[in-house]
């Protein structure tokens, strides 16, 4: 049984000097949540466009429940909620007359769970559109998109503007969406919130995706962090000399390894001074950064 419910196949959208897509699959399952990360400007932006029909590929597909987004826009909007990454409002004078116009656009006569996300969100309806900050738009947004109660979220940049609570706040709805078993689809350049509620997570950079990373795995990898510092500069350039995997910064060096291979590196510490020495997982950002080192 197929349970993709979002497919890109070798998608491309050249936009000229290096901006766009370049020839990307990603694949995401029912009742998963998602995550897409990278830099502002890595193509993540012009990926979920694709999603939501709004552009036409120059090859390769993408397809939302076996339905191709440009070609088929009304019907995949009927199972699809968004959240766009610029937020524009419609000519109105509050957030209650956007509601009451986003509830006509989505067939939504029950207004129980609207309420909920406004409260939660601590969200003034009655406030002029034109005048709302970055935030309040931000959740406006949010309980826009959410009110619909539709299978599959595409989210780009979900928590722009939003203080360190609501964003908190926010991850936790995602939480309870996926616990009704939504597909999520949530782009982000915020490590910690990726590696909060995702399951897996892309890493695209300069519109190629670099990899795929099942979150599951990483957070129970046995690779492992470790950062010594000795006494002398001339104590860490032995220990390096030794062991030429660590990197050296003035008394300082650190190194990956396998919890299990950690004799080597140790044995290289024989008959040096050690003032301080640490032990870590590896992090998402730590994983990120080493992907586009490489990169640059």
């Amino acid at each position: 049984m197929n349970n993709t419910i979002i497919s890109v196949e070798h998608l491309t959208k050249d936009y000229g000097n290096s901006r766009g897509v370049f020839d990307i699959s990603l694949d995401i399952q029912k009742g998963e949540v998602f995550g897409y990360l990278g830099t502002n400007g890595s193509g993540k932006t012009t990926t979920i466009r694709h999603m939501m029909g709004f552009i036409k590929a120059d090859s390769g597909s993408v397809k939302v429940n076996g339905l191709n987004p440009w070609i088929d826009a009304p019907k995949v909007m009927k199972n699809v909620s968004y959240i766009p990454g610029e937020i524009f409002f419609p000519d109105l004078k509050t957030g209650t007359d956007f509601f009451k116009v986003q509830a006509e656009c989505l067939g939504v006569k029950d207004f129980t769970y609207m309420n909920h996300l406004i409260d939660i969100l601590g969200l003034d309806p009655s406030a002029v559109l034109k005048r709302m900050s970055k935030g309040m738009k931000q959740k406006t947004a949010i309980v826009a998109a959410l009110m619909g109660d539709r299978e599959v979220l595409i989210l780009d940049e979900p928590t722009t503007g939003l203080d360190p609570l609501m964003r908190e706040t926010f991850l936790e709805l995602v939480r309870e969406e996926k616990a009704k078993g939504r597909t999520i689809f949530m782009s982000s350049h915020i490590f910690e919130e990726i590696e909060e509620v995702c399951d897996r997570v892309a890493i695209i950079n300069n519109g190629e995706i670099k990899s795929v990373l099942d979150l599951s795995d990483f957070r129970h990898s046995s690779v492992r962090n470790y950062s010594i510092q000795f006494d002398t500069e001339e104590s860490a350039k032995t220990f390096k000399n030794r062991f030429f995997k660590a990197k050296l910064q003035g008394k300082n060096v650190e190194f990956n390894a396998i919890a299990s291979e950690v004799d080597e590196p140790f044995k290289a510490l024989k008959g040096l001074n050690v003032i301080s020495l640490s032990e870590s997982h590896p992090n998402l950002e730590e994983y990120f950064m080493d992907i586009i080192t490489k990169e640059s």
